[in-house]
């Protein structure tokens, strides 16, 4: 596919607004829609059109999505006002998929989509916003082999670092899940053991930089270190998300006799932080923000009280 393909975009949180913006500055002809249309239109400045309508989008080659859960995904595709249900133009061959969803919820819309000759690819992503800034979202991608891989090119612009084709049907969707199992796995043990050190004596900031700089470093736990070392929660994940794919995974390996005690570990523990929140005051703040603020709960399980160390730490993105 060239950059002349015309297309079509769903969504623009934290992850869509960057991914639809790298498309508009490769001179792709994009047009975007938005629950809030506000949102969107600072993208008309590199090139983007927004629409107002979900119907607007009929007449493009390739439509993009990009939402929170399969619901709404349902709801931009099927619903009272969702582009199937409501354009009068003919509807793009292509329909991808680069939200985080159940693999049921997968297989019902590509059933509902292949009853209007319409191809599903799913293209769930990994990283975040400092991620796509930097150049180095990823991408798995799975659907049928030929519009996959005529997709692929325009997905690899939001995803320089990679695009993995794994095969036909929902097969993506069980890379993304296990993906963010691993995310929130990773997580909770990366807070466990900083804050081990931390009781102990050791600053935070040092420690990271130990692990950063070994073995166990990661382009996840570099960009995680202000985070922890400043207390800085700016959401790149909420809780109640990670809670939800962690739930997926674990769905998953019940349904495929998988035992996974450290998944159901680590749900139990992003849970009490949830929990928690929800007894204070100022809970939807808590819950808008990242899920590394699971860290103030668990110090305070840990009879600490966490402070910023104000150290000057770079993401190493």
């Amino acid at each position: 596919m060239s950059n002349k393909t015309k297309i079509g975009w769903i969504g623009v949180g934290r992850m869509g607004y960057q991914m639809a913006e790298r498309l508009a500055k490769a001179d792709y002809d994009i047009s975007i829609w938005n629950r809030t249309k506000s949102k969107a239109e600072p993208l008309t400045k590199v090139g983007a059109k927004v629409v107002d309508t979900l119907a607007d989008l009929a007449g493009v080659d390739m439509l993009f999505a990009i939402v929170s859960e399969g619901k709404d995904l349902e709801e931009v595709y099927f619903g009272a006002n969702g582009i199937v249900t409501t354009a009068k133009g003919k509807l793009p061959k292509t329909f991808v998929d680069c939200s985080s969803i159940s693999v049921d919820d997968s297989v019902r819309i590509r059933a509902r989509l292949k009853e209007h000759g319409i191809e599903f690819v799913c293209a769930p992503v990994s990283g975040n916003g400092q991620v796509i800034k930097a150049g180095k979202l990823s991408s798995v991608v799975s659907g049928p082999e030929a519009a996959s891989k005529a997709a692929m090119p325009i997905i690899e612009v939001f995803a320089p670092r990679g695009v993995s084709y794994v095969g036909d049907g929902e097969l993506a969707r069980i890379c993304k899940i296990a993906h963010n199992v691993m995310l929130g796995v990773v997580i909770s043990n990366l807070v466990e053991i900083t804050l081990l050190a931390n009781k102990m004596g050791v600053p935070r900031e040092a420690f990271l930089a130990f692990m950063n700089n070994g073995v166990m470093g990661s382009m996840f736990t570099a960009y995680k270190t202000p985070a922890l070392v400043n207390l800085d929660w700016t959401a790149t994940f909420t809780p109640e998300l990670l809670r939800k794919d962690l739930d997926l995974g674990l769905e998953l390996g019940r349904e495929q006799d998988v035992p996974m005690p450290v998944t159901a570990a680590t749900r139990e523990m992003v849970q009490m932080h949830i929990g928690k929140a929800l007894s204070q005051p100022n809970s939807k703040e808590i819950l808008s923000q990242d899920f590394a603020r699971m860290a103030e709960t668990m110090a305070e399980l840990s009879g600490m009280k966490l402070t910023s160390e104000n150290k000057n730490v770079g993401t190493g993105l």
